[in-house]
């Protein structure tokens, strides 16, 4: 799906991947306007320039236009650039005197250290955005006075579409296995996974090479702790730690899944997308990963494939969303603003579902029945309506993903334990937030 990509972004450039621009200070770029929101927009023409990605692009493109066509006044300029070049230079490009109104924001990376975008605060309360939104959702983009503490005080970008990682599962090699009804506890998952081992299946397929044995701990761990103590850690807050009775709990049954024979021998050699491959053909009743490998597997699987948010009392998961920030040096913000705020209309709710997104809207999210589209978004919305959402652990520090990557390769390969594990990540998100 078109989202696999901008996850690419997002997981891998993580909180401080994006370059730092030369010079750059909030006093550089000026100060944060005040005064009342001027909401809407007049009749007098404007143009702002916005620029994003390919990836991402594929939505906001459609946006545009439906925008244009509602406000025929505002003229916005579109320009993309691949994933990682335009990481590399977001800053640089804030920084000019060419820089764009609107941006994608993969990461929040220096931009509000360095003061190259506008706290959208006062349009949020403007346009009642935490109405719209969950607090989870929100909060992703909420940057503390220090510029990389997340999860709290001002909110510098305004989601466009969400991802989540979840359960994907083989409703008919579920059934074979004398498993009639999804799992909604984690004792009820692990019975299920015993049940297919017993019937001679694979339980859980698992790519490991990259990392992703993280995803099921994540999972494991926020559903018992729950999405806002987990979300405090991941967002780098202070006095949070890894060390929780969830993520421990998660850690052992990972363990013990390895040696019961659930997970395949080859996780740790094995890829992602040659994980969802292996999916596809048979090889798993279960299957952890997120929304953008679903045109794949639907495609492949057809009426079997299921997915549901991973089974807790509480529904939650692990998603991010495509955000757009406001450059501090434009001069139309409000207008800018206008548009961010139509970004959750009906109109845009329904580009940002044809791209592969879960749009905030959910009644523009029309799947067909029986597809796992339709299953997607029923978990969508139940982790809405439990305010379960929690970003990727792999972002809480730029060098998170690599740590989680190398020390879930060690539990799988039985040369680390929970202890061991628990405090490797611990140490390494104190690096960076003490």
């Amino acid at each position: 799906m078109k989202i696999s990509r901008v996850l690419a972004g997002a997981v891998l450039v993580a909180l401080c991947g994006t370059a730092c621009a030369p010079g750059a200070s909030k006093e550089a770029s000026g100060a944060e306007p005040s005064g009342p929101v001027k909401k809407g927009v007049t009749d007098e023409k404007v143009t702002l320039k916005l620029v994003s990605t390919p990836e991402s692009g594929a939505a906001v493109k459609s946006v545009i236009k439906a925008f244009e066509v509602k406000y025929p006044q505002v003229t916005i300029e579109y320009e993309d650039n691949s994933v990682d070049d335009y990481n590399k230079a977001l800053n640089l490009s804030l920084a000019s005197d060419q820089a764009p109104d609107i941006a994608l924001l993969n990461s929040v990376g220096t931009t509000v250290k360095d003061g190259l975008v506008l706290d959208l605060s006062r349009y949020a309360k403007a346009y009642d955005w935490d109405k719209t939104y969950p607090s989870t959702q929100l909060n992703q983009w909420r940057v503390a006075e220090d510029g990389s503490t997340l999860g709290t005080g001002g909110l510098y970008a305004a989601p466009a579409g969400f991802s989540l990682v979840g359960v994907y599962y083989n409703k008919a090699k579920a059934a074979k296995a004398g498993i009639t009804t999804p799992p909604a506890t984690l004792e009820e998952f692990e019975d299920a996974l015993a049940k297919a081992k017993k019937a001679g299946e694979l339980p859980l397929q698992l790519g490991n090479q990259q990392g992703h044995a993280s995803f099921a701990i994540q999972l494991i761990g926020q559903s018992a702790d729950g999405a806002e103590k987990a979300a405090q850690w991941t967002f780098g807050q202070k006095g949070a730690t890894f060390d929780t009775p969830g993520n421990r709990t998660a850690a052992d049954r990972l363990t013990a899944w390895k040696k019961k024979g659930y997970l395949p021998g080859s996780a740790n050699g094995t890829d992602l997308q040659t994980a969802v491959d292996k999916f596809t053909k048979g090889r798993g009743v279960y299957f952890v990963d997120g929304n953008w490998d679903a045109e794949k597997i639907g495609d492949k699987l057809g009426k079997d494939a299921g997915f549901i948010a991973f089974p807790s009392p509480k529904a939650t998961a692990i998603g991010t969303s495509v955000a757009y920030a406001i450059s501090s040096k434009s001069k139309n913000a409000d207008a800018a603003a206008f548009f961010l705020d139509f970004l959750h209309s009906p109109e845009a709710s329904a580009a940002e579902f044809r791209a592969g997104f879960m749009p905030a809207d959910l009644t523009a999210a029309k799947p067909q029945d029986g597809t796992v589209m339709k299953d997607i978004v029923t978990a969508w919305g139940r982790v809405n309506e439990d305010n379960g959402l929690v970003g990727f652990n792999n972002n809480a520090t730029a060098t998170m993903n690599d740590k989680l990557t190398a020390t879930t390769q060690e539990l799988l390969a039985n040369r680390t334990d929970t202890d061991g594990f628990v405090k490797a990540i611990q140490d390494e998100w104190t690096k960076t937030h003490g």
